[in-house]
């Protein structure tokens, strides 16, 4: 089918991060593909994805600000027209550095917390982060850049929404995102220590949805709800291969951020290959386009046109089958996998085994011949 322009860039510069989160999206074996792209295929690639009609540019990693051309790239992004944005954990974010970025275009910084608290934010990044970045939300003031402040929801900090909220508000966020974990890579492996119940995510919902109301006009607050949860399946992307284009550290053209995950597919490195081709051509980018591509019950389904068929990397993930209905979906005869971990969480245990924490030494070892795979087994 036609494709019509990669409406968003995610240029994720690098997998190397100081924090080590144990939702961490990046992919477990990412250890293995430390050869990063240079300035000069950056560069190239901005080029290339702008004249095919990209407008916005998101710089993430791993944490982008311990590449040393971020401000060279920013600037060339900026020239180029695109809107920038700096998904950053803000380590490494310095007054300087502030100032240069501000200097070479930089449009808008996303700030991630883990908590409202040190404990908390501390332990769930596996580092000692809370007062630099309550420092560099600061910074982030102080350039007059509008921020957002994204904090991950899991079983961890789920009831303390409020106390996050209040958080944003005092840091100066014009938009707060709280983003229910998405169990991929690094948090499907903690799963188990990570799905909040049923209740949990009422309890959060009804209070995000009052201070919503209070605070309206002040603060935009986002509550990205999951799906597991839902019996419903979102969206892959917004269309797999229809708005977004993701390019990897080690240059790996991509329709989403996991999708390198999926066996069988010909994602082209931009190293070797055009954006313009990986984009329109390639068969990672064309395989699931469209519906035409959909088995049984989505082929059929009345919401087939609204959610696509849900998540191809979820769809393989949990059915071995990346051409598979979501599991997600009550419709899916896979669903009874999402049941069985739901199941899980709402019984409250304590987890099995300790938190997994995203770090070189941890991908190499779940990476490592003969390993338990990333996927908890049930109970």
């Amino acid at each position: 089918m036609n494709a019509g322009p990669p409406l968003w860039l995610l240029a994720e510069l690098t997998y190397r991060c100081p924090l080590h989160c144990a939702f961490c999206y990046n992919p477990v074996d990412f250890a293995r593909h430390e050869d990063e792209l240079s300035t000069e295929d950056w560069l190239r690639i901005l080029r290339e994805a702008r004249a095919l009609g990209a407008v916005q540019c998101g710089f993430s990693g791993g944490e982008p600000l311990v590449r040393d051309d971020l401000e060279t790239l920013v600037a060339e992004a900026s020239r180029l027209g695109y809107y920038t944005n700096l998904l950053t954990s803000g380590v490494g974010l310095t007054a300087e550095r502030a100032r240069a970025l501000r200097a070479a275009g930089l449009d808008h910084v996303q700030l991630s917390f883990q908590d409202s608290t040190q404990e908390v934010n501390d332990f769930l990044s596996h580092t000692r982060t809370f007062d630099l970045k309550n420092r560099v939300a600061g910074l982030i003031k102080a350039q007059g850049w509008p921020m957002v402040m994204n904090v991950v929801l899991h079983r961890l900090n789920i009831g303390h929404v409020d106390r996050i909220v209040e958080m944003a508000q005092a840091l100066g966020a014009e938009y707060l995102e709280l983003a229910n974990t998405q169990y991929y890579s690094w948090a499907l492996h903690n799963r188990e220590q990570l799905m909040p119940t049923s209740q949990q995510l009422r309890d959060a919902e009804a209070v995000v949805d009052a201070l919503r109301e209070r605070l309206a006009g002040r603060m935009r607050i986002f509550f990205v709800a999951p799906d597991y949860h839902e019996g419903r399946p979102k969206r892959c992307v917004n269309g797999w291969g229809s708005t977004f284009l993701t390019v990897t550290p080690d240059g790996l053209a991509l329709p989403c951020h996991t999708a390198r995950m999926l066996p069988g597919l010909a994602f082209p490195n931009l190293r070797e290959t055009s954006v313009q081709h990986a984009w329109q051509d390639s068969d990672g980018f064309n395989r699931f386009r469209g519906t035409a591509w959909m088995k049984e019950p989505c082929r059929s389904c009345d919401q087939r046109e609204e959610d696509l068929g849900g998540c191809r990397c979820q769809a393989f993930q949990l059915a071995g089958d990346a051409a598979a209905a979501d599991p997600v979906c009550a419709k899916s005869p896979d669903h009874a996998v999402v049941q069985a971990a739901l199941a899980i969480a709402e019984r409250g245990e304590p987890p099995a085994r300790p938190l997994v924490f995203r770090s070189p030494a941890n991908s190499r070892r779940l990476d490592a011949p003969g390993a338990a795979g990333a996927l908890p087994q049930e109970r």
